[in-house]
């Protein structure tokens, strides 16, 4: 099936593409995205800060995102969602897949606007027992802010994240007890107003040059073991603490969402 375009993924940097390039003169343009809506990761993010370099105000995630998804609409942009593309070849032929079946399109142009994936435990080398409980931040905040599930009641934080010291504050707002956010760097990698919007104004430590050194826990997390770190952030001997929870929340980077173009 021949198409001008083929964008791979729905959210804000996908639609606004597709709508540049509607405005370009470009037609037949079709945005391919997995989830059941288009907006992408900003969906759950129902905090405010979007918009103001682009719109010149303050908009929520999902408010950003609708902005994108209403103009894609006007401009009659074809959006099929709950489609997942498994491949995409040098001659672009881009492979989807979705309830209706298998499909292929020639593209002329292929636009990439996948994002980004959280690195997760595994990608941390995190030595200790796998227990439920472990989650990235993302993954939290879906939970929390998309599906109205809490993912535990006692919470650590690894990472100073803009996203990790939001759920920390998101977290106690719901009645959890974030006990400490982590951070390896010796200083915050969160914007400082973070850092006192989500941290300062509700008492939660953050700790710097620590990382967490041990999982402990069967069925489910009972506890981490925490660790100062050198220079070289390697954790030093002797430093060890242990602190009780059921839940530890990862907040440590993104990776490109990047397999297709390999």
């Amino acid at each position: 099936m021949p198409k001008d375009v083929v964008i791979i993924g729905g959210g804000p940097a996908g639609l606004a593409a597709a709508a540049e390039l509607r405005r370009q003169g470009i037609q037949d343009i079709l945005v391919l995205e997995r989830e059941k809506t288009s907006g992408g990761i900003l969906r759950q993010c129902i905090h405010d800060g979007f918009g103001l370099t682009r719109f010149g105000e303050s908009l929520s995630g999902p408010e950003y995102a609708a902005r994108f998804q209403e103009e894609a609409g006007r401009l009659g942009i074809d959006c099929r969602t709950d489609t997942m593309v498994i491949s995409v070849s040098p001659q672009r032929e881009v492979t989807a897949v979705s309830r209706g079946g298998l499909v292929r399109y020639r593209a002329r142009a292929v636009i990439l606007a996948m994002g980004c994936r959280e690195r997760t435990r595994g990608a941390l080398a995190i030595p200790g027992e796998r227990p439920a409980g472990v989650f990235t931040a993302g993954v939290a905040q879906a939970y929390l802010n998309l599906y109205n599930t809490m993912v535990g009641k006692d919470i650590v934080i690894l990472g100073s994240g803009d996203i990790g010291m939001i759920m920390a504050r998101r977290m106690t707002l719901e009645g959890a007890n974030v006990k400490a956010v982590f951070e390896i760097q010796p200083y915050p990698s969160g914007l400082p107003r973070n850092i006192q919007q989500c941290l300062i104004d509700y008492n939660i430590p953050l700790y710097l040059s620590h990382t967490v050194t041990g999982i402990h826990g069967r069925e489910r997390l009972t506890g981490v073991t925490v660790s100062r770190v050198d220079e070289r952030r390697r954790p030093i001997p002797g430093t060890e603490r242990e602190y009780p929870c059921d839940t530890l929340i990862l907040s440590v980077g993104l990776i490109p969402e990047n397999e297709l173009s390999r």
